[in-house]
């Protein structure tokens, strides 16, 4: 599977295409393979960082169960600056909120599908996946101007 690598304010990313979709975002380095949809996304998360993209319009293909899909879909929904906690989207779904935080800890897409924009109960802030872990979710928050964190 092809990847690519981008240094951004909170790590360096490596992107994975498969199939004409990406399909994983991880925090690490090596990945050096050129192709468009590649060069596309790296393009697009190096514009988000800069403050010049809110949204990302690129190809994104979750593997997972249905719920999982389901779960991501409705963090894609977040729009940039806000956030929703993890029972809005429960009960969205009419599932259980920590069900859904399994989902958020699993999302293999972070920061293109945005799980650092859902909150604990009352918009507590949670834990975060990504390297870094809660610091890297805060950075994330305050680049956005949601929640608060501008602080």
């Amino acid at each position: 599977m092809p990847r690519l690598s981008v240094e951004t304010p909170v790590g360096v990313l490596t992107l994975t295409e498969e199939d004409g979709a990406i399909t994983r975002v991880d925090w690490q380095e090596g990945g050096v393979d050129d192709t468009p949809l590649l060069r596309r996304a790296r393009q697009q998360v190096t514009e988000y960082f800069a403050g010049a993209r809110q949204t990302f319009d690129l190809p994104l293909r979750v593997d997972g169960s249905a719920f999982q899909r389901a779960v991501c879909a409705a963090m894609l929904e977040i729009p940039f600056g806000e956030t929703r906690t993890y029972g809005e989207i429960a009960r969205d779904l009419g599932q259980s909120a920590q069900a859904v935080g399994r989902a958020c800890g699993h999302n293999p897409i972070p920061v293109l599908i945005p799980c650092h924009r859902v909150m604990g109960a009352d918009g507590k802030l949670t834990g975060y996946s990504g390297q870094g872990g809660v610091e890297t979710k805060v950075a994330l928050l305050r680049h956005e101007g949601a929640g608060g964190f501008l602080i």
